[in-house]
Parts: C-alpha cells; sequence; structure tokens
C-alpha cells in the first residue's frame, strides 16, 4: 500500500502511484521494517530534480522493480526540502562511503536507521542487482552488514561533531579568505571551479564587504566579473528574469533548468548591493528583473514564495527555454529575428541538444542606445510571450521557511534601495516605469509572506518547516530556519519601523539559544527535543544556502546591533570562532559565515534618523546607499514603541537627525547629508 497520497509534499506526492509501497518517514516504517526483519530503503529527493525523475520514470514507476522492493524492503520516500536533518545525516554517510553525493540518494539502511550501504542515481539495471546484492547480503551476512552500518555511524559521526578547535575571526582571518577566493577565481569565466559550476552568491556577498571594508579593488572586481558573467550566460533567463541552480559547463552556457528559491534570493542580494556600491546599469536590471521573477512566478498570493521550478517539461529537459534561429525568426520576422539570433548566440549548430540554443546575451544593451534598448525590450517582450505559449515546467508550490527568509531579507533590500536611490537612476523612462511596477508588486510579496511566517508558521513560539495552500506542515524548522526568518523579521523592521518584527525575531533567537545552542560556542542543527537521529547533524560549512550556524550567528549580529542587546553578539563571536578554522582552509565553502564576520569587523554601524518621513528623508537615503558592512539603519519619529534605536532620539531644531553609533559606541547627533557622511 503506497501511503503518500496525503502527503503535503509535491515530491511525495509525484511518487504516490508508484507500485511500490512506499512510507514518508516515520516511526511507523521502521517498526515495520523490524517486525518483518527486513532492511529499509531511503530514498532522498526533490521535486525539481531532474535525475530523481528519471530513477522514477525507470525503476519506482515499473512493476517488476516495484515487487522486489515490497518483498524485500521497507521502502521510505524522505523529501530532502522538508526533512533536511535526515538528508544532512544521510548524505554525511553517502560521502562517506562514496567520496560524492547528491539527488536521488539511494540508502540502505537497519531497521533502527543505521546506513550500511549508499549510492546516488542507479540506472534500472544496476538498481535491481543493487536490490538483490542487498536482500541477499542481509539474509546471508547479516554480522558484516551490522558491522558496516556501525563503521559507517562512527564516521558521520565525527564528520558532524562539534567541540573542535575554535579561533576568533579576525580582520587578517577575513583578509586571507579574500586572497584564497583570489587565487580561486576563474579569471576567464568568473566565478570558481570548473563544470558544474554554481553561482557562488554567497562569497560575493562576503567579498563585496570586504571591498567596502578594506577597499580591495579585487575583490570588488572578482564580484562584479562573476555578476556580469552569469548575468550575460544561459543559466540567467534572458527572458523572464532568475537563475538556475547551475551551469553543467564552466561558461555558464547551459544551465540545469531547475530554478530554486533560495539562489534567486541570495543573487538578488548580490546584484543589489552590487548596484547599490557601482550604480552599475547590468546590475540594476538585473536586481530588477530577479524581483520581477520571485514576484511573478514563484510568489503565492495570500502565503510566501513557491521552492522551484522543475527543470523539466513533460519530461524533457530545457523544453521551455531553447530555441532554434527559425523558431526566432518565426516569432520576431525575418529582420529581428536575424538580430535577436545574433544578440542571443542563437545558432544553426546550436549550444544545447539537437540544435537548439539557450538564449545568453552576447551583446551589450545596458549602456547601448535608447532605440537598441527600446528594440531589446520589444523583442524579449515578444519572445516570452511565445514562451508563455509552450508546456511550462512544474512547480513545487510548498513554502519553506529558512528559503523564504532569505527571500524577504533580499526584497527588503532591493525595496529599500529603489526607495532611496529613486526608479529613475541609472536607466531611461521606459526603465524607471519598469522599476516601479516591479518594486511595489516586490514589496506587496515580501510583505504578505513575512506575514505567512509569523502567522502560519510560528506555532506555539515554535517554528514549522514548511506549508502548502496555507497549511502548515509537520515538519519541525531546523536552525537554519530560525536563523534566516529572524533576519527576515531584522529585514522587516528595519524596512516599517514597527516594533512587532524585532520582538519577533528575539523570540527566535531565544529559542536557538535554548534549544540548538552546543557548549563549545557552536550550534547542532536540529533542537533538544527534536526527533533522535541516527546521530545529530550540527554542519558549519556554506553550500547551495548558508549553513544554520552562519544564518543564526547573522541573524544575531543584526539583533544585537537593532536591540543594543551585547548577550546576541557575543553569542554571534562564539558561533563563528567554531566556523573560523575552516575559513583559514576552506573560504568558499564559509562565504556567509565570513560575510556575518565583515559585518562585526565593521561594527556592524547602527544607523538611526529620526524623521517624519522615513521613505523620502535625503538623510535616510545617503544612510543606506553608503551604509558600511552590515550596517542596520531604522528611520521613523522618536521614541516609537518597539523601536530601540528610536529611543530618546529626538529630531533636533525640528529638522530631521541621523545618529550613527558603531559597537554600541555613539557619534553626535547630525542634521546635513554631508555630516552624516563623514560619520560613515
Amino acid at each position: 500500500m503506497n501511503r503518500l497520497a496525503s502527503a503535503t509534499s509535491p515530491y511525495l506526492l509525484q511518487h504516490a502511484d508508484n507500485p511500490v509501497d512506499w512510507w514518508p518517514w516515520c516511526d511507523e516504517a521502521f517498526a515495520e521494517a523490524k517486525r518483518r526483519d527486513v532492511p529499509v530503503l531511503v530514498s532522498v529527493g526533490y521535486a525539481a530534480c531532474h535525475w530523481c525523475h528519471v530513477m522514477a520514470h525507470e525503476s519506482f514507476e515499473d512493476e517488476a522493480v516495484g515487487k522486489l522492493l515490497n518483498d524485500g524492503f521497507v521502502a521510505i520516500k524522505v523529501d530532502r526540502e522538508e526533512r533536511p536533518d535526515v538528508d544532512a545525516v544521510y548524505m554525511t554517510a553517502t560521502q562517506a562511503m562514496t567520496g560524492q553525493g547528491g539527488w536521488p540518494m539511494t540508502v540502505f539502511a537497519t531497521p533502527d536507521g543505521t546506513p550500511f550501504f549508499c549510492g546516488t542515481y542507479f540506472p534500472k539495471p544496476n538498481f535491481v542487482r543493487l536490490l538483490e546484492s542487498v536482500g541477499t547480503a542481509w539474509r546471508e551476512q547479516r554480522e558484516a552488514v551490522l558491522q558496516q552500518g556501525a563503521a559507517v555511524v562512527e564516521a558521520i559521526g565525527g564528520a558532524q561533531a562539534v567541540g573542535g578547535p575554535t579561533a576568533p575571526l579576525t580582520a587578517d582571518l577575513l583578509d586571507d579568505a579574500a586572497a584564497q577566493l583570489a587565487r580561486e577565481h576563474d579569471r576567464t569565466n568568473g566565478g570558481f571551479g570548473g563544470a558544474p559550476k554554481f553561482p557562488p552568491h554567497l562569497n560575493l556577498l562576503f567579498l563585496l564587504r570586504h571591498h567596502q571594508r578594506t577597499g580591495s579593488a579585487e575583490s570588488l572586481e572578482i564580484a562584479r566579473h562573476t555578476a556580469e558573467a552569469m548575468a550575460r550566460g544561459g543559466i540567467h533567463d534572458q527572458l523572464a528574469g532568475g537563475f538556475a541552480r547551475y551551469s553543467v559547463d564552466e561558461h555558464w552556457t547551459v544551465p540545469h533548468f531547475e530554478k530554486m528559491l533560495y539562489d534567486n534570493a541570495l543573487l538578488l542580494r548580490v546584484y543589489t548591493h552590487l548596484w547599490r556600491l557601482t550604480g552599475d546599469p547590468l546590475a540594476r536590471r538585473v536586481a530588477r528583473d530577479t524581483a520581477r521573477f520571485l514576484a511573478d512566478e514563484l510568489h503565492r498570493p495570500g502565503e510566501g514564495f513557491a521552492s522551484a521550478l522543475d527543470a523539466d517539461t513533460e519530461g524533457v529537459e530545457g523544453l521551455t527555454y531553447a530555441w532554434t534561429p527559425a523558431q526566432l525568426v518565426e516569432v520576431l520576422g525575418e529582420e529581428d529575428g536575424r538580430w535577436a539570433a545574433d544578440l542571443f548566440a542563437v545558432t544553426e549548430s546550436g549550444s544545447f541538444e539537437h540544435g537548439t540554443s539557450v538564449l545568453r546575451l552576447a551583446r551589450d544593451v545596458d549602456d547601448a542606445d535608447p532605440a537598441v534598448r527600446g528594440r531589446w525590450r520589444d523583442v524579449v517582450g515578444r519572445l516570452l510571450a511565445a514562451r508563455d505559449t509552450r508546456p511550462q515546467p512544474a512547480r513545487d508550490d510548498k513554502v519553506v521557511a529558512a528559503w523564504n527568509g532569505l527571500a524577504v531579507t533580499a526584497l527588503a533590500e532591493f525595496v529599500r534601495l529603489v526607495e532611496t536611490l529613486g526608479t529613475g537612476a541609472g536607466g531611461d523612462e521606459a526603465d524607471a516605469n519598469l522599476l516601479e511596477g516591479v518594486t511595489i508588486v516586490a514589496d506587496g510579496a515580501l510583505r504578505e509572506t513575512a506575514e505567512h511566517l509569523a502567522r502560519v508558521h510560528l506555532v506555539d513560539g515554535r517554528l514549522r518547516r514548511v506549508s502548502r495552500d496555507g497549511v502548515v506542515g509537520a515538519p519541525v524548522g531546523v536552525l537554519e530556519d530560525y536563523g534566516c526568518v529572524a533576519e527576515a523579521f531584522c529585514a522587516m523592521h528595519q524596512l516599517t519601523g514597527e516594533g512587532r518584527w524585532l520582538e519577533l525575531a528575539g523570540g527566535l533567537l531565544d529559542t536557538a539559544l535554548a534549544r540548538f545552542a552546543a557548549p563549545d560556542g557552536g550550534f547542532y542543527d536540529t533542537a533538544d527535543d527534536a526527533e533522535q537521529l541516527v546521530t545529530r547533524p550540527a554542519d558549519p560549512t556554506d553550500n547551495a544556502t548558508p549553513s544554520g550556524r552562519s544564518a543564526i550567528a547573522a541573524a544575531l549580529v543584526t539583533y544585537a546591533a537593532l536591540s543594543g542587546e551585547t548577550r546576541y553578539r557575543e553569542a554571534a563571536e562564539a558561533a563563528l570562532a567554531t566556523v573560523a578554522p575552516i575559513v583559514a582552509r576552506h573560504a568558499r565553502f564559509t562565504g556567509y559565515a565570513a560575510a556575518a564576520g565583515e559585518a562585526l569587523l565593521s561594527g556592524p554601524f547602527e544607523i538611526a534618523v529620526a524623521t517624519d518621513d522615513p521613505a523620502g528623508d535625503p538623510l535616510v537615503a545617503a544612510a543606506y546607499r553608503h551604509a558600511p558592512p552590515g550596517a542596520v539603519l531604522v528611520a521613523g519619529r522618536p521614541d516609537q514603541p518597539g523601536v530601540p534605536l528610536l529611543a530618546d532620539r529626538p529630531m533636533r531644531d525640528g529638522r530631521p537627525t541621523a545618529y550613527v553609533c558603531r559597537g554600541f559606541v555613539c557619534q553626535r547627533p547630525v542634521t546635513t547629508v554631508d555630516d552624516l557622511l563623514a560619520q560613515l
């Protein structure tokens, strides 16, 4: 009996009609395996995963494979996005056994959950042989299987251990981390490493902050070069905005077409701050279009942001997105079709499969004359309208707390920047009108999402990981949920000037300190009262998203600056000290921790502007435009309830007044932009 029909996870629902007797992750499944004395298959994936679909079609939809599984195993299907704790434990085991990881993840375990054989994707013939071999080993070599499992658990326990060396996250260490990234930077194509190449958003956020603190031209150039290369590549949707999860080549040309919420939220922050620091028109455009993608394609009205768009359309990767020269001519006519083929590098031989091409931006449009920009916008609009008539990829519409927190923070920073720079900064009238429209929609989406997180995901003071269709799911929040949502609530406090957001953030951080903290100053990824797995995960490294430890440290830094309570800063310093030895050796995998470290070294600055016009005051605009790394900024009337930075800070002689503090030490109040900039 397949038990997935009532699941909230779109990924589990994709498997609800399989001939496999799937169980969701639950105690009853392991009890059934113990009763039957059979091993457990734990199959982990997610809804937008291409190779998960392939393995499902080849094996899990096959009647003969289903019979093999049902006769010899208890099969458990896990959505890694709903249960990142389960995924983390078994991914560590998979990497320990095979030297690599990925999804789908295929784990064989004992009835107590101990993994003894791990892998990823298996073609159907290999998977059938594997099922037969594991079944035979379980029946005839049980002692060896149990010994193997014990060895794996010991290995993953050590890999996820807390209590290792600690060190202050100093300026010298962060300078060395930036130098590491400079050495590893792909000076030809941008980014780091070879194929497949993932957007290094966390490292770019660190490098932008490092540039602000040190004036390093190299850090800024690495960030600018990589951002431009990605924006011009096929990994960036040249028509609708947004970024795919990674490029299969080192040139950013051909993407793996799934689009993840977390990538786009973090890249929105990168392009927003690159625009803020440099005024670069490409960064402005990409920030705008990424915000538009989030608001138009992923936001669920009245709720939050969906998790992802699928890599496949009707089982074919790239079906929605790829073009031939003839197709461009069919939509645009002969002259515009040839012009678009040259602009987007669409050739007869193709850059993708079967003579099709992924659109890339082969010519500059951001600095082109108005006539060229106008023609480009017209072509993009017509191509997008035609593309919208094609079959579209499926959307995983569950709302993940941590990723929605990332989106709220990114959109709040984008909206604040547009408010301070104005819509006309860096573009023509058409660009300004589009930017204004996108900003209005994005602002509404971020506020709805923040309200949804506060209203639906907070249950009895504790976070839940996911919701769908307005109904919260059972999986409890992990550390990254608490960190990312707390940081988002801090961003809402700064954007709105409302005290309730700061209060909500403080409650989440207090829970994290009480339930997730480790004795060495670090944090576990699961709460002390959460389900006990074969080991308690505590991964300190940043990957596609900030680690729970980096996310909570960043939120603690921001909350301490907004609230004036030093114990939260001390907790952040202790947490970052547990990551510092890793920063020294592996800078590419500690980008968000390093970014939080830059904020601490900078102060961070605490900026309050007492004003009757927080949206339009020139002091507010100057403060945000020139804010140092990790600075917090609150503007509004003095002594607003729940806003510590505005307490006892009056307007001087009835004029808007800025108060600048750094590390809880304040400078004299100022009433002019020039005096404020001198303090910043």
